[in-house]
């Protein structure tokens, strides 16, 4: 535990209370959950969709999918699922039985009952970047993830109310010991955080610590953690067509104890996956399907989420490529197919590119922008995602976050109503051909509102910006983020919660914390 762990965590402060309707640093966006008020775009038709849902019900019912987990599989076969070893194969009936038991949404409860979420329908939830084993600053460069770095993300990620979601581990700090990382990590988390937050399904041990410490800090009974869904893990098969020991060990305790389990099969066009767009994502639906399916019958009625992280790779190199045409296209038909089954729906903010520049930004935007036309409820890595995920930049979260507030606000310009004063008739017969609309009363009224303003972009022109000293995007961006961790004030946290919480991760990094390879 760091020093401060036995000190009261104080609220507010310019990052902590004032940060949800501005700040010192800068003056953001309160925090709300954003409503996608857009219609999905839909590349597939009916016939299309089907199409899909057919290959990925043949894939389930006559190739299977591999479950390297003794205790799912026996589940599987007393559910009358096919098993022959660890494959085990399910028919259309019974998968679409099991699905139909899953909720089309739910709600998120943290320690603050005030930063509570909705997963599912319309709303679209920003999670911070999650398990690069890198960092990358511009005054650092790339280096091995630390706890420091991983404090300060944290700290991003509290600061900023366009992220609503504390997910896994921003950069994995690799100076603390595998066995006793997750005690640290999550009490950094839960106290440096107020929001919903996230454990790695990597073994029993560690599952069971995160839920009994997410239930301290909320100051909840066993009975009121498990009558609610308070935080949630995300899973990944091993494509193709494998889940893993320790993935669905972690999803089986969460679901139990009625905590979201949301699965994203990693699914990369031409090496884990078909080539076609199509097959990839048919591919994907059958791996999700299969654990949904196993989740469903353990525990009827369970939240439980699809993920998709299908993309391609660059057939020179072999590399992951992120935030391609074939990226948008594929997240946009599996948000077809999830909505067909009524489920809510995860993607991603994603880049291949190694530090903040222009191909970063453009290659996260087209992600953010096919979440959005995909009708995506949770979007994980939405802010400092680099390296196709090997590194994790705060210059690169400071300017994602940029991009999440002009998302949230192209929501809520939709729902401008076209009243009267809106049209603005009476204004536009004012200034006639000959004036202009700065000075007319319906400009002044509304003029300090009427637009998006930015925080990391620069408008003035280029004599203005170079007389200025000529400060590029990623230096201002960095200039933010340093200003954000020097003032940052934790959330308030009771005081016994605190102090049980303490004694948790003492007592279990005694008794040795989890069990490792090292």
């Amino acid at each position: 535990m760091s020093d401060d762990q036995g000190r009261k965590r104080r609220a507010g402060g310019r990052a902590g209370m004032k940060a949800r309707a501005g700040s010192a640093v800068i003056d953001q966006m309160p925090w709300r959950i954003p409503v996608n008020p857009d219609r999905p775009t839909e590349p597939l038709d009916a016939e299309g969709v089907q199409r899909i849902h057919k290959g990925a019900m043949t894939i389930l019912s006559d190739i299977g999918i591999e479950f390297l987990n003794p205790e799912a599989v026996e589940i599987l076969r007393k559910a009358g699922c096919i098993v022959n070893g660890t494959n085990v194969r399910m028919d259309e009936d019974f998968v679409m039985e099991m699905v139909g038991k899953a909720p089309a949404s739910f709600t998120l409860t943290p320690r603050n009952p005030d930063r509570e979420l909705i997963m599912g329908g319309k709303h679209m939830l920003f999670v911070n970047v999650s398990s690069p084993p890198n960092s990358w600053d511009l005054e650092r460069g790339k280096r091995s993830g630390d706890f420091e770095s991983f404090k300060e993300f944290m700290k991003l990620t509290q600061y900023f109310n366009c992220i609503h979601i504390a997910g896994g581990y921003p950069v994995e700090p690799i100076d603390i010991h595998p066995s006793v990382r997750h005690l640290d990590c999550l009490f950094e988390k839960l106290t440096l955080t107020d929001k919903v937050c996230h454990a790695y399904s990597l073994g029993a041990e560690r599952v069971e610590d995160v839920m009994e410490m997410v239930r301290i800090a909320g100051g909840l009974t066993h009975a009121e953690f498990d009558a609610k869904p308070r935080m949630y893990t995300n899973i990944n098969s091993v494509s193709p067509l494998k889940h893993d020991y320790p993935m669905l060990d972690g999803a089986m305790r969460l679901a139990r104890r009625g905590q979201p389990v949301v699965v994203t099969p990693f699914t990369l066009a031409g090496a884990m996956a078909p080539v076609t767009m199509a097959g990839a994502v048919a591919l994907s639906i059958a791996e999700a399907l299969a654990a949904i399916v196993l989740l469903q019958y353990i525990n009827p009625g369970c939240p439980v989420a699809i993920g998709t992280f299908t993309s391609n790779v660059d057939m020179k190199s072999g590399a992951p490529a992120f935030g391609t045409p074939e990226y948008m296209r594929a997240t946009q038909m599996t948000g077809q197919l999830v909505r067909y089954y009524g489920l809510p729906l995860r993607s991603s903010g994603v880049c291949a590119a190694n530090v903040p520049d222009g191909q970063a930004m453009w290659e996260t935007s087209n992600s953010l922008w096919a979440a959005v036309q995909s009708g995506t409820n949770m979007v994980y890595h939405a802010a400092g995602w680099l390296e196709g995920g090997l590194i994790a930049s705060p210059e690169k979260f400071v300017m994602d976050c940029e991009v999440l507030q002009m998302i949230q606000r192209y929501f809520e310009e939709a729902t401008f109503a076209s009243t009267p004063e809106d049209i603005a008739l009476d204004a536009i017969r004012e200034v006639g051909p000959q004036g202009h609309y700065f000075g007319c009363q319906h400009t002044q009224e509304r003029y300090q509102t009427a637009f998006y303003s930015p925080f990391v972009s620069d408008w003035r022109n280029y004599e203005a910006w170079h007389l200025d000293g000529a400060v590029w995007t990623s230096e201002r961006a960095h200039r933010i983020y340093k200003q954000i961790i020097a003032e940052f004030e934790a959330p308030e946290m009771d005081h016994a919660a605190l102090e049980e919480l303490t004694r948790f991760v003492a007592r279990r990094k005694q008794e040795g914390g989890a069990p490792t390879d090292f």
